[in-house]
């Protein structure tokens, strides 16, 4: 048993919180984007991206723990805020499902983006591992939004109300989340 990796840097904590709350209400979106459209034609599509989620998810479930940082108090309600989101974005039908996923993913890519710079200027050597990870996830969140745009994203209803809405949501939720 060692503190090698307990991070004590509130930096650290703040961006494997925040990051890690994101994930798993990502994943939140997806399952229930999946609950309304899983047996539709873009329902597979859905699939294939929740899966990379997950895998984003177990990463950071196992830095968590290595770094010894405490999830956000906000995952109770980040749960059901997910599902709500994905869902009732899935209600407008698949292009609402792709313009909540084009928001989201946004959203997040530029967060990361954040985080790397954020990194880069604290100790790039140090946060070899962690610089990896998020530039990964990054590309992964871009590849995401892309995907979302080629099926049609902009010809949601309401599409530039609704993106801006759902990136208004994110903004709030980073914000609380690496704080609380």
């Amino acid at each position: 048993w060692t503190l090698d990796n307990w991070s004590q840097n509130p930096v650290i904590d703040r961006i494997l919180r925040v990051d890690h709350a994101g994930e798993f209400g990502a994943n939140r979106i997806y399952a229930g984007q999946m609950a309304v459209l899983g047996r539709s034609s873009v329902g597979p599509l859905i699939q294939q991206m929740w899966n990379q989620e997950k895998d984003h998810l177990k990463k950071f479930n196992e830095l968590m723990v290595a770094y010894r940082v405490r999830p956000t108090v906000l995952l109770p309600f980040w749960n059901v805020a997910g599902f709500v989101l994905g869902a009732g974005s899935a209600l407008l039908g698949k292009k609402g499902a792709m313009a909540c996923t084009v928001a989201v993913e946004e959203s997040i890519s530029e967060h990361y983006n954040n985080q790397i710079r954020t990194l880069i200027e604290e100790d790039p050597e140090k946060y070899k591992e962690l610089l990896q990870v998020i530039k990964q996830f990054r590309d992964d969140e871009q590849e995401h939004h892309d995907i979302g745009l080629e099926h049609d994203a902009e010809a949601a209803p309401a599409y530039s109300v609704l993106k801006t809405a759902i990136q208004l949501g994110c903004k709030v939720a980073i914000f609380l989340s690496e704080r609380i």
